[in-house]
């Protein structure tokens, strides 16, 4: 049961609509506002909005009464046929296309309070000066300090148009409250959160979605990392959810010979398309090894697939999501978009990698929670594939279709420090919220690492910090369940520790920390 606890907090940081797109397509496919025009001829769903629109007894917003018939139509479809609003469009596209106007800051609410995590390098805030562990107090003049405010509404303050200006009051330790005017501006949204070597020879890159820059974020990574002699490269897909098809290949196309083929699509009204790699590649040669979890799905499953198909590298971790389904976006006439399943991708020797969705989208979506009871994220021997879906590599390995892709090497979902305490306190957010308490008030101390290896090696938190984390945790429930406390304690440290590093290192503070009891990195180092 406290292995369901914690990994049902984990399925909610997961986005469930993983997507592939080859392209936005910008011609409208809604008429106007008010009515929908599948085709000219008669349709019964226009004249059936019609009739409610003109002759129902209340009054209704037919355009919600629209968009729920989409959504209902959509959903006898697939898992990953969708329909987004304007606002959700917007927001979405974002992560997708690298960028935003606004400030540049990651902020998190402590006690009702704005505090910033990090300002983003080259973003506005960097630039004038906004660092770790400020608070903003006040926006535009108008008190945010103990308001109630809510995220949505902290980003609605602070994002804005290019050139557009707003004043904040940045409150820090052992100052006065000062004003400080941002002039917004584009702020990047990197699909690479770090690269970096290991040691000597091998390199790491943490890869969070295949995005519009993630074909040059990619390639600048390798340039770095080979210039400081990288041999071989640790490529990191856990709980990378996809994006857009052709960034997948472009990743892929680093890796493979002239000529190979990467993926193909194919569907009822798509004729096969096959998408090659190129010459171009920069890590043709090394060792390879790609890390996967339940969590990397689509485009992950598209550079996995063909790195194992080609037997190019390794694949270490556990069985991938299984989302072999291509979509098309569309945006339709009032900002909204459509995203349409037209055909399905297969890897290199012929795999598809869709699990089924036969008994339906909430079978499809608790897929996960049942692979954890029925042991599958423990034990290799306990997932099955049937001999229908046997693929074999050029070089005699037998892989499988149907479902994800099974790694070369299986690493099971490490329960090590799990409790109903631990259980808790993550999913409720008390850890995170206790490092960056913690942080706050030991910028002193904290500040005389000047750089993360002394930090990793010379920081750690004492039982007198366990302490009072546990009555942190109280205060903020008083009932909470204590059981198990000291089996967590060692993975709650480590947490802690990678949060205080992160404020202080940026992410690669936080992965540095991290990979230090990771077991798959440590068995793709060994």
């Amino acid at each position: 049961m406290n292995r369901l606890l914690l990994f049902g907090a984990f399925l909610s940081t997961l986005i469930i609509g993983f997507f592939i797109g080859t392209k936005i397509t910008l011609e409208p496919s809604i008429s106007n506002a008010g009515s929908i025009s599948f085709s000219k001829k008669f349709n019964k769903l226009n004249e059936i909005v019609g009739l409610i629109n003109n002759k129902y007894v209340d009054s209704i917003d037919i355009n919600q009464i629209q968009e729920d018939a989409i959504n209902d139509l959509l959903s006898e479809l697939d898992p990953h046929s969708s329909y987004s609003g304007p606002v959700e469009f917007k927001a979405m596209n974002e992560t997708l296309e690298g960028n935003f106007e606004g400030i540049g800051v990651e902020f998190h609410l402590l006690n009702d309070t704005i505090l910033v995590v990090s300002a983003i390098s080259g973003g506005p805030s960097e630039e004038i000066g906004i660092r770790s562990g400020d608070k903003i107090i006040r926006i535009n003049g108008q008190t945010v300090a103990g308001t109630g405010m809510k995220n949505t509404d902290v980003v609605q303050k602070l994002r804005g148009e290019g050139g557009t200006k707003v004043t904040v009051t940045i409150l820090r330790n052992g100052q006065k409250a000062r004003d400080y005017q941002i002039t917004r501006g584009q702020i990047p949204l990197n699909s690479i959160d770090v690269a970096y070597m290991l040691n000597d020879t091998e390199g790491y890159i943490k890869l969070t979605k295949f995005s519009a820059t993630t074909e040059d974020e990619f390639e600048d990574a390798l340039i770095q990392l080979k210039a400081k002699g990288m041999k071989e490269l640790i490529l990191d897909l856990r709980g990378n959810g996809g994006g857009y098809l052709n960034a997948a290949i472009a990743v892929s196309d680093q890796f493979l010979d002239d000529k190979k083929l990467i993926v193909y699509t194919q569907g009822r009204k798509q004729p096969r398309q096959d998408f090659y790699a190129t010459s171009k590649g920069l890590f043709e040669k090394g060792k390879l090894f790609i890390l996967i979890d339940e969590g990397s799905a689509s485009a992950s499953e598209i550079v996995t697939g063909a790195v194992q198909d080609w037997d190019r590298g390794t694949v270490i971790g556990r069985r991938s999501f299984g989302k072999g389904l291509v979509q098309d976006q569309t945006m339709l006439r009032d900002g909204s978009a459509l995203r349409l399943t037209i055909a399905r991708y297969f890897t290199p020797t012929g795999r598809s990698i869709q699990k089924s969705y036969s008994n339906g989208i909430q079978s499809y979506n608790e897929d996960l929670n049942e692979r954890l009871k029925n042991g599958q994220l423990l034990s290799a021997d306990s997932v099955h594939f049937s001999d229908s879906l046997k693929f074999t590599t050029p070089g005699g390995k037998v892989v499988y279709g149907g479902g994800g892709i099974m790694p070369d090497i299986f690493v099971s979902l490490d329960t090590t420090g799990f409790s109903g305490f631990y259980g808790e306190v993550s999913a409720r957010g008390i850890i995170n919220e206790y490092a960056y308490e913690l942080t706050d008030r030991s910028r002193k101390k904290l500040s005389s690492y000047k750089n993360i290896k002394d930090f990793i090696n010379e920081y750690n938190l004492t039982e007198s910090d366990m302490n009072d984390f546990v009555n942190y945790a109280k205060k903020r429930d008083s009932k909470i369940n204590l059981t198990g406390l000291s089996i967590s304690t060692p993975t709650i440290k480590n947490q802690l520790k990678a949060l205080i590093a992160r404020q202080l290192f940026k992410d690669e503070g936080f992965y540095r920390v991290i990979q230090s009891t990771d077991p798959v990195i440590k068995k793709a180092m060994n």
